[in-house]
């Protein structure tokens, strides 16, 4: 290995010129490479004589991640690379020879570096391995000496003629066979109580749930009240994520569920879901509002268990107060989706709303339900916002004073 000494610093370096300052950093470049080269020696050196013999480590990259303070990432690219253009030795004593030693020989020089090195790699390891000894050698030389002035681009067009000229038939065509689809989906839950749902989806899958996200995860128009969707476009896909679950739930043939809503089972005060102040449990493995709780139970997202004060279960949520399959029709006639004024959501992407809650004795019958997208379900619950039943048997909703003083009545006219 070839004697290598750093460059002279200026003392004051912004005093230097344009040139003086491209000749340091070519200085600087080749000594970083140099060293990188007789660095790649010693570790295909370790490699050869085994690091678990030598320092116990279970792989050379392991040791070497430990004693330069990397991580194995970043530790094994370097050690493959060095194993790769440099000779090693086998158990009997005799010397195996290096896949790319004219690439050996031009990074010691200083003149490539990893990235040029890894394309060379790359490129040899697409000749076809029935190619002989001699021919593949010739090619890693035309390579190595064509990297030494050419950038990627060059190489990549050299490769093309290698493998022509080396395999000028090409590979057998063959029809490819077909892939099993790779979809992965994580869901698990934080200390913090929210769930990070993690994917991966194969590309028809992946189109198939972009497709659905957007379609539901439009922002808002601007209601009559002049009130714009603020959300993100993160928050909007979240949103579009639970319509597109309780679509799912709700279908007939679900497992488990049978179309009704219930998903979880809650356990909260009786005195709590009246008020809506406190907490529930929420499936014996975290929490939830009492307000949520009672904004849930609407339209029977969950089966409540109700407790006293001494913690005996008072009522199990009873299937007659679910929304019937017929009444949910009769709802999505007379409604004709989210009854909100200015909302154009549409019946599937609705709850049914009780008007006075069956925590506080309201009934489940048509007179004391409303169908309210999950935005406006939201905005009655946690908002300033009113809803009643007028004479003709049609919802009507108040706004907040804020929004009119006078707070009169308004309907969604589904125009």
């Amino acid at each position: 290995m070839s004697e290598t000494f750093l460059p002279e610093l200026p003392q004051e370096l912004w005093r230097a010129g344009k040139v003086e300052l491209a000749h340091g950093v070519q200085q600087f470049l080749r000594v970083m490479r140099v060293a990188s080269a007789g660095l790649g020696q010693y570790l295909a050196e370790v490699e050869s004589r085994g690091a678990k013999e030598l320092f116990g480590y279970g792989s050379t990259a392991a040791w070497f991640a430990d004693v330069a303070g990397l991580s194995r990432g970043e530790a094994g690219p370097m050690v493959s690379r060095a194993i790769a253009v440099n000779p090693a030795r086998a158990l009997d004593g005799t010397e195996v020879p290096a896949v790319a030693p004219a690439t050996a020989v031009v990074a010691a020089e200083g003149v490539i570096g990893e990235h040029r090195i890894d394309q060379i790699l790359e490129i040899m390891k697409k000749i076809p391995a029935d190619t002989a000894v001699e021919d593949r050698e010739s090619a890693e030389k035309i390579l190595a000496d064509l990297a030494r002035n050419a950038g990627p681009r060059q190489l990549v067009e050299a490769e093309q003629n290698i493998v022509a000229w080396l395999d000028p038939d090409g590979n057998e065509p063959k029809e490819p066979e077909p892939k099993q689809p790779r979809r992965e989906v994580t869901l698990e839950r934080r200390k913090d109580g929210f769930w990070k749902l993690t994917g991966l989806l194969d590309d028809e899958l992946g189109a198939r749930t972009a497709a659905a996200l957007e379609a539901y995860a439009k922002p808002r128009p601007v209601d009559e009240f002049g009130q714009a969707d603020l959300r993100m476009k993160c928050e909007r896909q979240g949103d579009a994520w639970a319509e597109l679950l309780d679509l799912a739930i709700a279908c007939p043939d679900q497992p488990g569920t049978s179309g009704y809503r219930t998903l979880v089972h809650v356990t909260i005060g009786l005195e709590e879901l009246k008020t809506g102040i406190g907490k529930a449990c929420l499936d014996f493995v975290g929490t939830m509002t009492a307000r949520e709780a009672r904004m849930a139970a609407c339209d029977c997202l969950m089966l409540p268990v109700v407790m006293n004060a001494a913690g005996e279960p008072l009522d199990v949520g009873r299937l007659r107060r679910f929304v019937t399959p017929g009444q949910r029709r009769a709802l999505n006639i007379r409604d004709r989706g989210c009854a909100f004024p200015g909302c154009h959501r549409q019946p599937k992407n609705c709850h049914a709303h009780h008007i006075e809650h069956w925590a506080d004795d309201g009934p489940t019958d048509l007179r004391n339900l409303v169908l309210l997208c999950g935005f406006h379900h939201r905005l009655i619950h946690h908002g300033d916002w009113q809803v009643h039943m007028a004479p003709d048997g049609l919802p009507e909703f108040i706004p907040p004073q804020y929004l009119d003083p006078l707070r009169r009545t308004r309907r969604n006219t589904h125009a």
